[in-house]
């Protein structure tokens, strides 16, 4: 039965394949352009044994060189457990060793109704999350030529619908104003680790509202110019279903007045606060301006280290938080779940306290705090995700074991799509979650833990600057 079943799916994962690759040879620059001649990629790394049972903290998700000129070089929030040799199995139950799935975190955060509950065994729990609609675009750097076959997989491992290959595109953010508009494609990372946050910002984002359309938006490099013109794209995708981007000129123009298209646009990738971040200047940079689009919601992920990072400590921006959910060793049942150590929060040096977390005050002081909302982020309880690009020089096993706070940013954006409310802004969908943060039956508040500099922030009953009002319980609230 195992082996037929390895078989279906295999054939199943190729009809799948087969329809994305049609789609994708007319859709990979954009909707608005079409590309001539053989698409280009650098040459992958080269293929090395991999060091099971190791945590790697890919050289893209540390801090990077600002070069002159730029005011922002943006940095992944992945970190990679490379699993023993195993991977999860090609049915339920799934045998993950208690490393999460789209089923045990939709039990854990009460997304879907099942008898698995409390315990939410990763194991044995096996109904993923349902529903979504609209739109979320993913911002990141670089190309992932393996993106539309890895969501596949993904999606079929863990019986998360995936109902058509027009659900799933990718765009190239490559305008007049982006630095690959002159060699006609956009590069891929030679290290490899921004192809790892993309698999897993499209899987989970997918595996969250499995209805929503998804857009991958590949900024041609990770600098704050080519970052902006993503975000921007991502935005016109979002409200107006288009990139808006001139198929002659390569100009990027905006969306037709009463364009009304509502959704998300989640951003994984981060940097250290700057001077000017918060200018009001209609987005001609990277600043607050660029995430004020009418019926957008913007989630990024608060960080992997110490402080903050922008643009979640953005006013603008819904800030995503980690957190450790503790496993029974042996059982794999849920014990606890608490702040992640090395989760990013704390105070702007340079925002002020936006008015929706008036009633913080007393713990964000006159200053933007952070974040806003957690979800699971630690890598040693971390989630799984099907990746096939070689990233460090590594072969890894193609299965994952992902953390940092890049899982929180897609998931959560995931999650509100999937709430159905579709706020007119990032400020109104915040002031829903600050209203509703003491709601039980809307958001679990964490209590236990620390992170921060010196370890000195603490969670405590209520927001904290280390998950914010907790984490999410049902769609309700936000």
């Amino acid at each position: 039965m195992k082996q037929l079943y390895k078989f279906s799916i295999a054939v199943l994962t190729a009809l799948v394949l087969v329809g994305m690759a049609q789609a994708m040879s007319a859709q990979e620059a954009t909707p608005d352009q079409s590309t001539s001649g053989t698409e280009q990629y650098n040459v992958n790394p080269a293929h090395y044994p991999s060091a099971p049972g190791t945590l790697i903290i890919p050289s893209s998700s540390l801090p990077q060189a600002v070069p002159a000129g730029h005011r922002l070089a943006a940095h992944t929030n992945v970190r990679v457990f490379l699993p023993h040799g195993f991977s999860p199995d090609e049915a339920p139950p799934f045998s993950g060793y208690a490393y999460e799935t789209p089923a045990s975190l939709a039990c854990h955060y009460g997304l879907v109704s099942t008898t698995a509950a409390p315990s939410c065994n990763p194991n044995s729990t096996t109904v993923p999350p349902t529903g979504g609609s609209k739109t979320i675009a993913i911002v990141d750097a670089y190309d992932d030529p393996a993106a539309s076959g890895d969501l596949a997989w993904f999606s079929l491992q863990f019986g998360v619908p995936l109902t058509s290959s027009s659900q799933f595109q990718v765009i190239w953010a490559m305008t007049a104003d982006s630095s690959c508009s002159s060699a006609g494609y956009v590069p891929t990372d030679p290290t490899g680790g921004w192809e790892v946050e993309e698999s897993l910002d499209i899987e989970w984002s997918h595996a969250m509202a499995p209805a929503a359309k998804i857009y991958l938006v590949e900024a041609c490099s990770n600098y704050d110019s080519d970052l902006q013109q993503a975000v921007l794209v991502a935005s016109n995708l979002v409200q107006c279903g288009s990139t808006e981007i001139n198929p002659t000129t390569g100009v990027l123009g905006k969306c037709p007045v009463g364009s009304a298209g509502k959704g998300e646009v989640s951003i994984s990738w981060g940097g250290g606060e700057f001077a000017g971040e918060n200018t009001a200047n209609s987005c001609a940079s990277l600043n607050d301006s660029c995430f004020v689009t009418p019926g957008i919601v913007y989630v990024a992920s608060s960080g992997d280290s110490p402080g903050v990072e922008y643009p979640s400590v953005s006013p603008n921006v819904v800030s995503a938080g980690g957190t450790t959910v503790r496993r029974n060793p042996s059982t794999g049942n849920f014990l606890a779940e608490a702040a992640w150590v090395s989760g990013g929060g704390g105070q702007s040096a340079i925002e002020a306290r936006p008015t929706y977390q008036s009633s913080v005050s007393a713990i964000v002081g006159a200053w933007r705090g952070v974040p806003d909302l957690s979800f699971d982020s630690d890598p040693n309880t971390g989630v799984w995700v099907y990746d096939t690009f070689p990233a460090e020089g590594v072969e890894y096993y193609e299965w994952l074991i992902v953390g940092g706070t890049s899982v929180a940013a897609p998931s959560l954006a995931g999650i509100i799509n999937r709430a159905g409310a579709f706020a007119a802004s990032s400020s109104a969908e915040l002031t829903t979650i600050y209203t509703n943060k003491a709601v039980t039956t809307d958001f679990t508040d964490i209590t236990n833990g620390f992170c921060g500099p010196y370890m000195g922030f603490t969670a405590g009953t209520g927001y904290d600057l280390c998950t914010g009002v907790g984490v999410t319980k049902g769609y309700t609230g936000k």
